[in-house]
């Protein structure tokens, strides 16, 4: 058969079949009585082979080594371009990331363009002090997609950078929530963490429903945080998991001034001193629980708190009564 014929039936071009020659990767013997290469049934189907072998990446010299030398095990080979190509993929796909999020800024010109480029890359710099103010300047001095803010956010270590994201994630629109929740399901507790902590500052609806939500995060840290936010925003479901972080010493001063700041609506409060009082006189809790819990009463306003209190006096801890008689003595002195 003719370089001609075989380059038709291989898909093979005939100047890359020369090539193979060249290289000694296919030795047509026959020749025609013109003089013209005639390739036999074992050279195209080495020319397939070459091809087969080309399609998972080798190189010409490696695919010579393959067909050529008894000895040459595949396995080496294979992993080294599982590896090469994990690699090229990885770098691809980070550079199809960073286009995605070029064109979500929508630049008007190169300018914006590289602006975008150097603060993304101020974003991803080993220095805390650049990535905080690329945070701080991406609210206003360059627009920033607010998937590169949240992905930053719950992948920062620094706190201070942190603070950085979070404020300016509050200020990016609703967005920011809706990407962030899907932080809340991460298997990573710091990213849970990262993401709830995120979501408590942005002062929006979308925010408090996904704080709410995550009252029954199976995360005790997420509920605690969320606990906290709600409590801050008047939200009267976070009240039973504020009371647990009071029994449990786990920040109690933070739960109790949240509790505080419910019970500034008058028909809250009853139902807080009442849940505080169930907890201190039901129940078998530490004696320095029950002292936490009495001075959670201190403001909560209300007669059902001074009524639990004057009964508090005499208990029978000694510590819990010293601790309602003074806070007693301070309410009636106000």
């Amino acid at each position: 058969m003719l370089i001609g014929d075989v380059a038709r039936r291989s898909g093979v071009s005939a100047r890359m079949l020369r090539h193979y020659e060249s290289l000694g990767l296919v030795r047509p013997k026959g020749r025609t009585e013109a003089g013209y290469r005639a390739y036999s049934g074992e050279d195209i189907r080495r020319i397939f082979h070459i091809e087969s072998l080309r399609s998972l990446g080798l190189s010409l010299r490696e695919v010579g080594c393959a067909l050529d030398d008894p000895g040459f095990k595949p396995s080496k080979l294979i992993d080294d371009l599982i590896r090469q190509t994990r690699e090229r993929i990885a770098n691809e796909t980070e550079l199809l990331t960073r286009l995605r999020r070029i064109d979500a800024a929508e630049p008007a010109g190169w300018e914006d363009v590289l602006q975008i480029v150097a603060l993304l890359q101020a974003l991803g710099s080993e220095s805390a002090g650049k990535r905080q103010r690329a945070a701080l300047s991406s609210v206003e001095e360059v627009p920033v997609p607010v998937e590169v803010l949240v992905e930053a956010a719950l992948s920062e270590t620094d706190p201070n950078v942190a603070g950085a994201l979070r404020w300016a994630l509050a200020r990016s629109g609703d967005r920011a929530s809706a990407l962030l929740a899907e932080g809340l399901g991460s298997p990573a507790a710091e990213v849970r963490k990262r993401a709830v902590q995120s979501i408590a500052e942005i002062p929006n609806g979308a925010a408090t429903a996904l704080l709410h939500d995550a009252l029954t995060n199976p995360d005790i840290v997420v509920r605690r945080c969320a606990a906290l936010a709600l409590g801050a925003r008047g939200v009267a479901d976070a009240v039973p998991t504020l009371i647990d972080m009071i029994v449990e010493g786990t920040n109690d001063a933070d739960a109790a001034d949240a509790l505080s700041a419910l019970a500034s609506d008058p028909a809250l409060a009853d139902q807080i001193a009442t849940r505080l009082v169930d907890r201190l006189t039901h129940g078998t809790i530490e004696a320095s629980a029950r002292r936490r819990l009495a001075e959670a009463l201190a403001d909560i306003p209300g007669i059902t708190t001074s009524r639990a209190l004057a009964d508090l006096s005499h208990d029978e801890d000694r510590a819990v009564a010293l601790t309602a008689t003074y806070i007693l003595k301070l309410r009636n002195a106000r």
